[in-house]
C-alpha cells in the first residue's frame, strides 16, 4: 500500500513537470480618475518634464533657472569667449552679404516696399538671439512665406492702389502670425505642426519653389504688365503673350549672366565645401556690379528696371499701424494664423536638422514663443514675418558659427546699410533680385526625397505630388489644403484602417512571421494565426473584427478548394496592440460569438 501511494506521488510528479508553465498576469494597481487624468495630461503636454531642474532648488536659484529658461543666452553667455566671438563674427557677415540682397528681392514678393524687407533682418534676429536655443539658424525673411503673404495680403488690397492698408494689413498679419507661435509654445501644442507630414512639407516646399521662380519672369525678362495670378497657366500666358512687344533684351543679358555667375558659384561650393563663402558673396557682389553697371551705362533709360529709392534709416515705429478692431482685424488674424504656422513649420525643421548635426537638443515650445515674441515685436517695428532660412543658416553653420551671436552680428550690419548704404542700392535693376530670388529657390525643389518618398510609402507619394500640383496649378493656398488634407486623411486612415497579417511558422525555428515578407513561412496545419498591428480603438475594432472574420473566410475557401484540413482554431496575435478600448472589447465578444457558430476556437 505504502509503494503504490508512492508510485501515485512519484507519476502526479512527473504530470506536474510535463504540465506548462503558465505566466500568471499581473493586474496593474487601481488608480483613481484625477491621477490617471493627470498623468495623461502631463504626458501629453509636458512630455519633456520641463520643471525637473527647478526641483530641490532655492528660491534664488529657480529665479535664476526660470530666466534661463525665456533667455536661453543668460545660460550659454557665461561661457561665451574670444574663440567663439570669431567663428560668430565670419559667419555673422557672410550671412550679412546674403541677406542684404535676398531680403530687398523677398520683399518685393511680398509685395513691400524693400526697406521693410532689411528691416526684417534687424529687429527679428536681435530677439531670437536672446530668446533662441538653435545656433546656427539664421533669422529673416523666406521666399516662401514672402510669397504665401503676398498671395494672401493681395487678394484682401492692391499693393499699388491701396499701398498704405496694404502694409498695415501686412503688420497685422504679422502681429498674429507671432502671436499664434508664441501661444502654440506656451500652451505646449508644438506637436501640431508634426500634423504637416514630411511628405506635404517636401511637395508644398517644391511647388511654391516654382512659382516664386515663374514669379521672378516678370523683373528677369523686364515685362511691364504681368498677372497678378500665381499659377503656372495664367504665368505662362503672360510672359509668351507679351514675348514681342514687352521683353527687354538688355534687362534679359543682365538677368541671364548673373543667374550664370550665381548658379556657377552654387556648383563650386557644392563641390568644394571649403569655398561655401564663393556662394554665399556671389549675390552681393552680382548686386555692386550690375548697379555699376546699370549707373555707368544709364540702362535704366533704355527700360532696365531699378530699384529706384530705398528709405534711408532704422525701423519706424509701426505699433498705430496695426488693424485692432474692424474687418481687417479678422482679415488679418487669418492670414496671420496661416503664415505664422507655415513659418514654424519651416523654422522649427531647419533648427532640429543642425542641431542634429552639432549633436545638441532643440526645444522646440522655446523656439516657438522664441519666433512668435520676435514677429510681435517685428510687427511693431515695420517688420513683416520673418523665421529660419535654410539657405542662410546653411550658409551659417559652414561659415562656422558658433552660438547665435551670429545673427547679432548679421543684424548690425544691416543696421549700417540701412543707416548710410540705402542709396547706393537706387540703380540695382530688378533682374538681378530676379536672379538672386531664382538661384535661391532652386534648392527647395528637393527631388531626391521624392524619389526616395517614391520607393518608401506611394500614399506619401500622392501627398507630396498633391501639394506641389495644387501650388503649381492653382494656388498657394489650394496647395497648402491639399498639403493639409492629405496629411490628415492618412492619419484618419492608419487609425481606422490599421493593418492585420496572417503569420506562419518560419523552418528550424520557433519564430512565427507575416507570410507576404517571409514566403518561407508556412502555417500551421487547422490554425490561423491572424497579427493586428495597431491599437483598438472605438474609430478601428469594427474594422479590425470584419477584418479577421474575413482572414477566416478566404482560408476556409482555399482549404476547401485543395480539400485541406478545416481551420479549428484562431489565433489572434496582439503583441503590437499597445491599447484597447470598451469598443474594442465588444468587437472581440461579437467576434467570439461568431466563431462558435463556426465551430472555431
Amino acid at each position: 500500500m505504502a509503494h503504490q501511494d508512492k508510485r501515485t506521488l512519484s507519476s502526479s510528479d512527473s504530470q506536474r513537470q510535463n504540465a506548462p508553465y503558465i505566466h500568471k498576469v499581473g493586474i496593474p494597481p487601481k488608480q483613481d480618475l484625477l491621477k490617471e487624468f493627470k498623468t495623461t495630461m502631463k504626458e501629453t503636454f509636458f512630455s519633456d518634464d520641463p520643471l525637473r531642474p527647478f526641483k530641490d532648488q532655492p528660491k534664488s536659484r529657480q529665479v535664476m533657472l526660470g530666466l534661463q529658461a525665456i533667455f536661453p543666452i543668460l545660460e550659454w553667455g557665461r561661457n561665451y569667449n574670444l574663440k567663439k566671438f570669431r567663428g560668430d563674427l565670419i559667419a555673422g557677415l557672410t550671412i550679412a552679404s546674403l541677406c542684404i540682397p535676398q531680403d530687398i528681392g523677398y520683399s518685393k514678393l511680398a509685395n513691400l516696399p524693400p526697406q521693410i524687407g532689411l528691416y526684417s533682418s534687424f529687429v527679428p534676429p536681435l530677439i531670437y538671439a536672446f530668446m533662441g536655443s538653435s545656433r546656427d539658424i539664421a533669422i529673416g525673411p523666406v521666399a516662401v512665406v514672402s510669397l504665401l503673404l503676398g498671395t494672401l495680403l493681395q487678394n484682401e488690397f492692391d499693393p499699388v492702389n491701396n499701398a498704405a492698408e496694404y502694409r498695415r494689413l501686412a503688420f497685422t498679419a504679422t502681429f498674429f502670425a507671432g502671436i499664434t507661435q508664441a501661444t502654440l509654445g506656451v500652451l505646449r501644442l508644438g506637436f501640431l505642426i508634426d500634423f504637416l507630414s514630411h511628405a506635404a512639407v517636401v511637395g508644398f516646399m517644391g511647388g511654391a519653389a516654382v512659382t516664386i521662380g515663374l514669379q521672378q519672369l516678370k523683373g528677369f525678362l523686364g515685362i511691364k504688365h504681368f498677372t497678378k495670378n500665381a499659377d503656372i497657366v495664367s504665368v505662362m500666358k503672360s510672359v509668351f503673350g507679351s514675348m514681342h512687344h514687352g521683353w527687354n533684351w538688355e534687362t534679359i543679358v543682365i538677368g541671364a549672366s548673373f543667374l550664370a555667375l550665381l548658379l556657377s558659384a552654387k556648383y563650386l561650393a557644392k563641390r568644394n565645401k571649403k569655398l561655401f563663402w564663393v556662394s554665399a558673396v556671389a549675390p552681393l557682389i552680382s548686386v555692386i556690379l550690375s548697379t555699376f553697371f546699370v549707373y555707368i551705362t544709364h540702362a535704366e533709360k533704355e527700360g532696365v528696371a531699378i530699384v529706384k529709392h530705398i528709405e534711408q534709416g532704422i525701423n519706424p515705429p509701426s505699433v498705430n499701424e496695426i488693424y485692432f478692431s474692424g474687418e481687417n482685424l479678422l482679415k488679418g488674424f487669418r492670414i496671420g494664423i496661416v503664415a505664422g504656422m507655415i513659418a514654424l513649420t519651416e523654422a522649427v525643421a531647419i533648427g532640429r536638422t543642425f542641431a542634429s548635426m552639432k549633436d545638441y537638443q532643440v526645444d522646440g515650445n522655446k523656439e516657438m514663443i522664441a519666433l512668435g515674441t520676435m514677429n510681435v515685436v517685428g510687427s511693431m517695428t515695420s517688420c513683416y514675418v520673418a523665421t529660419g532660412s535654410f539657405s542662410r543658416s546653411a550658409v551659417n553653420y559652414m561659415a562656422g558659427c558658433q552660438t547665435a551671436v551670429s545673427n547679432i552680428v548679421m543684424s548690425c550690419v544691416v543696421f549700417l546699410t540701412l543707416k548710410f548704404l540705402t542709396p547706393l542700392f537706387e540703380y540695382t535693376p530688378n533682374a538681378i533680385l530676379s536672379s538672386i530670388i531664382i538661384s535661391a529657390v532652386i534648392g527647395l525643389i528637393d527631388y531626391e526625397a521624392a524619389i526616395l518618398i517614391w520607393k518608401i510609402d506611394k500614399f506619401d507619394f500622392v501627398a507630396c505630388m498633391g501639394a506641389f500640383l495644387g501650388v503649381v496649378f492653382a494656388s498657394v493656398e489650394i496647395g497648402l489644403l491639399i498639403a493639409v488634407s492629405i496629411s490628415f486623411a492618412k492619419i484618419l486612415l492608419q487609425v481606422t484602417r490599421p493593418r492585420t497579417a496572417i503569420l506562419g511558422r518560419i523552418p528550424m525555428t520557433s519564430v512565427y512571421r507575416n507570410i507576404q515578407q517571409y514566403p518561407e513561412a508556412t502555417k500551421v496545419p487547422g490554425v490561423l494565426i491572424v497579427r493586428v498591428d495597431s491599437a483598438i480603438y472605438f474609430s478601428n475594432s469594427n474594422y479590425i473584427k470584419e477584418r479577421i472574420l474575413r482572414w477566416l473566410t478566404v482560408e476556409e475557401e482555399h482549404l476547401r478548394a485543395t480539400y485541406q484540413p478545416r481551420v479549428q482554431f484562431l489565433v489572434i496575435e496582439m503583441s503590437p496592440v499597445t491599447d484597447i478600448d470598451t469598443s474594442g472589447i465588444h468587437a472581440f465578444e461579437e467576434l467570439n460569438s461568431s466563431l462558435v457558430k463556426r465551430d472555431v476556437q
